[in-house]
């Protein structure tokens, strides 16, 4: 196998691969990327069992050919190489070598043989249709806060995508929880899409497939079966398993009687969280809010380093109310509001609180109180 490819083409297949790589693993071949040179094209395949990811790129191949290389130190050397560097890469099997040459730099890297190298099985898929990128960015980004990272409860680490019933119809709708908050982010429902059956995704796959799905212009192509799910662009195709669970019916905490409204400005409140949340202890880290009309005090006590109030103005005409936050939950919750203004829902002091960006109910924010 002999292929010449530019630096920042070849850079970019295999820094997407030695992220899938994991970094402890007890199978040497699982460390490595399987190259794959045909035609005019150089497949770079990399997998943890779990997730795998190929990337293909447009190369000059002298010779056909495949090889298994550590993907973590191809990684380091094409990272150092001097920017527009055209890389040679060279295969000799007998050898068990790899020679990656530029300029005057020339490396001799060991090589497995190609057939030890784990190929995904792949599945018959029940459900395919296409998203456009921004569509799955936004579903995907504004859920994954809330992915549980508790071991015990496994079907909680990672994000519910499913079709459900939404006030507009039918929606594809990713739900993510870790039993203190949540959120539940809607899209239209794709065309094909209908029959799909909700996949628990992990939460590596969803970071892995936010490198795929950063040009606004790409269709990515999804299929889903039972067990897992497939996200494809013309270049790179990323297949995982999913979470082998059962999600909790979900739509029981989110509260439909809360009528005590508080409209404020999203950042100006993250701003101020962020302030008073600097005296705070970092166990409980909790915030008072309490409300009066058109008027919102934010206060932290902390016996120990201090205490911190703000004052914000904010549009309410409820009756006064306290209730008492995690700093760290309000802050992320505020901070996944596109729109100017954020808009809360009370019930009580002891109530689960919903928040949702101005009038758009497709991107719904659950979050629990606690004790201040």
């Amino acid at each position: 196998m002999k292929f010449s490819i530019e630096r920042a083409a070849l850079l970019k297949a295999v820094s997407q691969a030695q992220s899938v790589v994991e970094r402890r693993n007890t199978i040497p071949i699982l460390a490595n990327v399987l190259i794959e040179a045909e035609g005019s094209d150089v497949s770079f395949r990399a997998t943890d069992l779990d997730i795998e990811v190929v990337d293909k790129v447009a190369a000059q191949v002298e010779r056909a050919g495949a090889t298994t290389v550590s993907a973590t130190l191809l990684h380091e050397i094409v990272r150092k190489l001097p920017d527009g560097a055209l890389i040679s890469l060279t295969a000799d099997t007998a050898a068990g070598r790899l020679t990656v040459e530029a300029g005057r730099s020339n490396f001799s890297l060991a090589t497995l043989p190609r057939e030890d190298f784990p190929v995904m099985a792949s599945s018959e898929y029940a459900s395919n249709f296409s998203a456009p990128a921004p569509v799955l960015r936004r579903l995907f980004d504004k859920s994954k806060f809330a992915i549980s990272t508790e071991e015990t409860r496994y079907y909680l680490n990672g994000v519910y995508l499913h079709i459900a019933d939404a006030e507009s119809g039918k929606a594809l709708r990713c739900v993510a929880t870790d039993g203190h908050r949540l959120a539940r982010i809607d899209a239209a429902m794709p065309e094909g899409a209908a029959e799909m059956p909700g996949v628990i995704v992990p939460r590596k796959t969803v970071g892995e497939l936010r490198k795929l799905l950063d040009d606004d212009e790409m269709e990515i192509a999804v299929s889903v079966s039972e067990t897992k799910i497939r996200f494809a662009t013309p270049a790179i195709t990323l297949t995982s398993k999913v979470i082998d669970g059962t999600f909790p019916d979900y739509t029981r905490v989110i509260p439909q009687g809360n009528t005590r409204k508080m409209e404020v400005d999203a950042a100006d409140f993250a701003r101020a969280v962020d302030r008073v949340a600097t005296v705070s202890s970092e166990r409980s880290r909790a915030v008072k809010l309490q409300l009066d009309e058109d008027r919102l005090v934010l206060s932290v006590n902390a016996p120990d380093s201090g205490a911190a109030e703000e004052e914000l103005a904010v549009a309410y005409a409820d009756e006064r109310l306290e209730i008492g936050f995690n700093a760290k939950y309000l802050l992320e919750i505020a901070s996944q509001v596109d729109r100017e203004n954020a808009v809360f829902l009370f019930n009580s002091s002891g109530d689960p609180t919903l928040m949702r960006e101005g009038n758009d109910t497709s991107a719904v924010y659950v979050v629990m109180p606690m004790r201040v």
